[in-house]
């Protein structure tokens, strides 16, 4: 039986690379947020409140980002972690999620209950307001735009700026609105705008957090191509016991046992195995048994 280990080389932690813009971008949100936040209360105004909401997902999401390119390289003293602490990023992309869905929610919540009441609304709070996050929003995506290139994980954070730009427009647009209609409904009904954009992501990032965390395939790779394409190795006869997983961003995992003809070189089978999986299909980091017939029968006794 032949048995082998394979990953890329290891090179430096590439959100580590950017870890001070990382933190830059977090002070400059993090104070903005609690500005937003105050003026929205100060101020009744819907609109201000759901885009902090917004803001608040955007820091825990720049914390947790900053946090993980300290988690993910840090060594492991008890030798317990076998395989590190790189999924401390999914863990935080987890707590965003129920942020932004207890957000979403509250604000629609909040706005139907508005719905048939005229408040008086300072739009030109809402403006000022609204143009200062946009100006620090889009300060944070200059700091943050080069590394989003190199990292995934700083790739998320970056997103997350972008999409909170958007939400300070839609409160600018509000602002306007009410200036130009006289109709304080028009703060409603951007907040219900920023409040479903936030649900939607929200919905679509955990949907992403539960793939890794359930160990689903990596998105992208069909383990049917991949148990065809290692089944036609030279000197392949069968494949079983074939797994995929996403350790983190950026990090697919496989495993499988490869059953060698008779008369094969075990070594051959398994270098060629590692350079299908590693070229063709992104996954750097395998584990691949070689095993004879016999020893496949053996498997099979498993009952998991």
């Amino acid at each position: 039986m032949g048995a082998g280990h394979a990953h890329a080389p290891v090179a430096e932690h590439a959100g580590g690379r950017y870890r001070r813009r990382l933190a830059a971008a977090f002070f400059l949100t993090a104070t903005f947020f609690a500005v937003e936040l105050a003026a929205g209360l100060i101020s009744g105004s819907l609109a201000l409140i759901s885009d902090a909401g917004h803001m608040a997902a955007d820091v825990v999401a720049l914390g947790a980002s900053l946090l993980a390119t300290r988690i993910a390289t840090r060594p492991d003293p008890t030798g317990r972690r076998t395989y590190g602490s790189y999924r401390a990023e999914v863990f935080a992309s987890g707590l965003t999620v129920l942020i932004m869905l207890g957000v979403g929610v509250y604000v629609v919540v909040e706005a139907i209950s508005r719905i048939g009441e005229d408040p008086s609304l300072p739009s030109g709070v809402m403006l000022a307001v609204g143009f200062v996050g946009l100006v620090i929003n889009l300060v944070s995506m200059l700091l943050l735009r080069s590394g989003s290139k190199d990292s995934l994980n700083v790739r998320g954070a970056y997103f997350e700026v972008v999409a909170d730009a958007a939400g300070s427009v839609g409160v600018m647009v509000a602002g306007v609105l009410i200036i130009a209609t006289g109709r304080p409904v028009w703060d409603l009904v951007v907040a219900l705008a920023i409040a479903i954009f936030v649900i939607v992501r929200a919905v679509t990032l955990g949907r992403q957090v539960v793939a890794v965390l359930g160990q689903h395939a990596p998105a992208g790779i069909d383990p049917e191509a991949v148990s065809r394409e290692l089944s036609a190795v030279p000197g392949v006869s069968a494949i079983h016991d074939l797994h995929l997983w996403v350790l983190t961003s950026g990090m697919n995992v496989a495993t499988a046992h490869l059953v060698a003809s008779s008369g094969s070189d075990h070594a051959a089978v398994l270098a060629a195995a590692r350079d299908i999986l590693r070229d063709r299909f992104g996954i750097a980091h395998a584990t691949l048994q070689v095993e004879t017939a016999q020893q496949q029968h053996e498997c099979s006794d498993l009952t998991w």
